[in-house]
């Protein structure tokens, strides 16, 4: 008996000119994902580059695809390189948002995004076709289509070379988006962690005006609210509003601070 997925809600969102807000679960806790999901994100980031787990450790990524289907939360995975078999490995695990780190030229995003198609510009692609978590071995109805329909391949823009191509990278034919990285980009440009600095300011407005322009949305990190509801003013369609460490250190910090007896710790 073949088997109807749910449509990818981060390739809805886009496509409909709207913004996604997601969090970035650093835990790597299926639970966390899954109540995210409660909690009515639109996406919950699952960096593989910075830590979690081993890409290639198939059961634990199944862990947390299966808490964010449970919810209908939709899991960003950023993979940790822009090897092919990345793409595919974490897109037959059952993954349908990847992005890509560290991008330089418009080649090997180009290389990525196809291996993310059975079919790409007219002719083949390059996912292997099995039956795999994805299809719900064997399951799945009409998934060729569907997959290619509903995968969405992007790109992290963070280093000088990849400013420097970005009309190029925008051009790759299927490109699902390109996210900002200031962070990455201030220690390209000699200013380690000094995202306001003039250079990395500039290098992030030059990504995010040509992306609009070429109509390719644009993901980024919010720094606080004010600056999510800027950047959703000036065209960014996927923000990121912060961390479970963060959004937990902020929560301890003001319960430890509101406290007005004596501690033991404190004495």
């Amino acid at each position: 008996m073949e088997q109807e997925q749910p449509a990818n809600s981060l390739v809805a969102t886009v496509d409909a000119g709207a913004v996604a807000l997601g969090l970035l679960d650093n835990t790597y806790s299926p639970t966390l994902v899954e109540f995210y999901g409660e909690l009515g994100l639109d996406f919950v980031w699952i960096d593989l580059e910075h830590g979690g787990p081993d890409p290639w450790d198939g059961g634990t990524i199944e862990d947390l695809l299966r808490a964010a289907e449970r919810t209908g939360v939709e899991p960003l995975i950023r993979l940790p390189g822009t090897d092919p078999t990345l793409v595919r490995k974490a897109l037959d695990l059952g993954a349908r948002s990847v992005f890509l780190p560290r991008v330089e030229t418009a080649t090997e995003v180009r290389e990525a995004v196809r291996s993310a198609r059975f079919r790409y510009e007219d002719g083949p692609g390059d996912r292997g076709l099995a039956a795999p978590r994805a299809r719900r071995w064997g399951l799945a109805d009409d998934y060729v289509a569907r997959e290619d329909e509903q995968t969405l391949v992007g790109a992290t823009i963070e280093t000088e070379a990849a400013v420097e191509n970005i009309d190029d990278i925008l051009a790759v034919p299927e490109l699902g988006f390109v996210f900002i990285g200031p962070l990455d980009l201030s220690v390209a440009l000699g200013h380690p962690n000094e995202r306001d600095h003039p250079d990395v300011q500039a290098a992030v407005e030059t990504v995010r005006s040509r992306a609009v322009a070429a109509d390719v949305p644009v993901g980024g990190l919010g720094f606080g609210m004010e600056d999510v509801n800027e950047k959703a003013a000036n065209g960014y369609q996927i923000l990121h509003i912060g961390s479970t460490t963060g959004a937990l250190q902020q929560t301890v910090t003001g319960l430890l601070d509101a406290f007005e007896g004596n501690r033991a710790s404190e004495s």
